[in-house]
């Protein structure tokens, strides 16, 4: 009688080992852990680029508990992440946590700005930016674009989180997190 365990999906339905991150810069930031309820209750907080040990979709629905709606309401934004993964399933026929990686692939900006205060007189600086702040920066871009997508609208948040992964994905204009992006980087590129 061989004990065989069974195979952990994350939600229960999607197998995040054959994600692949083809940017190298990001992959030490973008945890693909295969976890049945994305709930780590913030043990990994305390330790230095802690949150580099989050599975990215559990990252995804603590930044949809912006406040707001859903401030504090982890199994709401647990349950929205997991319904756009259905919706972006359907769509686009992949593996969704692959076209969220591809996504945060895409919207991670590259290139920012920073002030520097020399003499009563402020300067913008173009710095590169820090592999984990472009995860950071990408998720919260995404987040933020759904979130003013589906506001005053009878668009559900889950429909326009799974739009907004997918146009990201793509690289398309249409979705804001890829305009914030190039609107980063032209403001840093003109400040060289």
């Amino acid at each position: 009688m061989s004990s065989v365990k069974p195979k952990i999906l994350a939600f229960g339905k999607w197998n995040s080992e054959e994600v692949q991150i083809h940017d190298v810069s990001l992959a030490k930031y973008i945890n693909l852990k295969n976890m049945l309820a994305p709930n780590t209750s913030g043990r990994l907080v305390k330790k230095r680029f802690g949150k580099a040990n989050v599975p990215i979709y559990e990252r995804l629905a603590n930044q949809l508990m912006k406040p707001g709606e859903n401030q504090g309401k982890k199994l709401k934004a647990l349950n929205i992440v997991a319904k756009a993964f259905t919706i972006i399933e359907l769509r686009t026929g992949m593996n969704p946590i692959q076209v969220l990686v591809n996504a945060i692939e895409n919207v991670a900006p590259r290139e920012e700005t920073t002030r520097i205060l020399l003499g009563g007189i402020v300067y913008h600086v173009a710095v590169d930016v820090a592999p984990q702040r472009r995860v950071d920066l990408a998720l919260r871009w995404i987040c933020e674009g759904a979130r003013e997508v589906s506001f005053n609208n009878p668009k559900p948040i889950e429909e326009s989180l799974a739009e907004e992964i997918i146009l990201a994905s793509k690289g398309d204009s249409r979705s804001y997190a890829v305009r914030k992006k190039e609107e980063v980087e032209r403001i840093a590129l003109s400040s060289r």
